[in-house]
């Protein structure tokens, strides 16, 4: 074995570290990574001394016979984070800690990172050798992001976002950290652009926390919620119990992350049960997520209907277009009120019966903010 590698540890930090650097310093990218590698610098505004760096961060697993981004992508996690606490920390000085860890938070999440990655056309300079659906669940995501009103959701939008999208942002900031000495500062003042717009303390006033609306809810209802943490493997798991009662769970790398999600999935379980004249459960459906959707909001708005003794909900296709593999539908409900008729038009959908239920969704809404429920 080589003499060096067995006396590293008498060795100072900074002499290795100087040492790997220096060993990769001017090695240009192969030569089918060229492009993807100019372009990605250009995204950056940042010119690589090492392009083999951000070559191996554009590389999937499942590219034969190349160095991946796995390993950039464990210290760009890192480094990442650190990177947003010295951040928060010096723009929010009298925050508390937990306020703090919501912030950076939000701001390394898979969620906010994959759309990092959509925003800036990332995935499109990554080389892989994966199957199409991995191709597929991007574009699904990305079409998803691009129909929405506000793709800076924090907390999560219409679909899951793929893992794959936010490795990319990691890896191609471990990238940077490695080639600027592993100087956070310069990382920082070099990725900062990619992740705008920051998530600030209020956008998550305006989007709220999803633990803060499982407790409001809740407590309306006077119930106990409690939520536990435990570790499998590198994982985080939150478990939410309301009464005791298990009601879901969610995973991350991150522990906040994890109780997020479980938050999350335990809002919309407890929500399908509630009752739908509740005005209070029904301005908490409406902040998760920032979106209005009510899963049986046909037959809830129809039981509605029936205790206020008035006529069936009626509804109308507005809209159907598309080729059968791709049909699009919008549908209108309308409703006669003791003061008049009452009509609105929801979403566009790939069913008929997801756009009405949208339609009715907006109905309740509707009945709601005109103090009918």
């Amino acid at each position: 074995m080589n003499p060096e590698f067995l006396d590293i540890s008498t060795r100072s930090y900074a002499g290795v570290i100087d040492g790997l650097v220096a060993a990769r310093v001017g090695s240009p990218p192969s030569s089918d990574m060229e492009g993807s590698v100019y372009c990605v610098e250009k995204i950056l505004n940042y010119n690589f001394r090492n392009k083999r760096l951000l070559e191996e961060a554009l590389t999937h697993s499942s590219f034969p016979d190349a160095a991946s981004y796995q390993r950039l992508e464990f210290i760009g996690d890192a480094a990442l984070g650190l990177a947003l606490s010295n951040y928060v920390f010096l723009a929010y000085p009298t925050l508390d800690p937990g306020q703090l860890s919501l912030i950076r938070a939000a701001n390394i999440s898979t969620e906010k990172l994959a759309r990092v990655a959509v925003r800036h056309g990332l995935y499109q300079f990554v080389r892989h050798n994966a199957a199409a659906a991995l191709d597929d669940k991007v574009k699904e995501f990305a079409e998803a992001v691009s129909l929405e009103e506000d793709n800076t959701a924090v907390y999560g939008g219409s679909m899951k976002a793929p893992k794959v999208l936010a490795d990319i942002v990691e890896s191609i900031a471990a990238a940077i950290y490695v080639d600027v000495d592993f100087d956070l500062q310069r990382l920082w003042v070099i990725f900062r652009g990619l992740l705008e717009p920051i998530v600030t303390l209020e956008d998550l006033k305006q989007q709220p926390q999803p633990v803060t609306l499982l407790f409001e809810l809740c407590q309306k209802q006077g119930k106990q919620v409690d939520i536990k943490h435990w570790r499998k493997k590198k994982r985080n798991i939150a478990s939410v119990y309301v009464d005791g009662e298990f009601i879901a769970s969610g995973s991350s790398e991150q522990k906040e992350i994890s109780k997020l999600n479980a938050a999350r999935e335990a809002l919309h379980k407890l929500l399908q049960s509630m009752p739908v004249d509740n005005g209070g459960m029904i301005e908490i459906l409406n902040d998760i997520d920032g979106k209005f959707e009510i899963e049986g909001a046909k037959q809830k708005l129809h039981e509605v209907c029936g205790k206020k003794k008035w006529p069936k909900p009626n509804y109308k296709t507005e809209k159907d277009e598309g080729p059968s593999h791709d049909k699009k539908f919008v549908c209108s409900v309308q409703i006669a009120t003791v003061d008049g008729t009452l009509h609105i038009t929801g979403d566009e959908k790939s069913r008929v019966r997801d756009a009405e239920n949208s339609a009715a969704s907006m109905m309740i809404r509707a009945l709601h903010k005109s103090n009918y429920l």
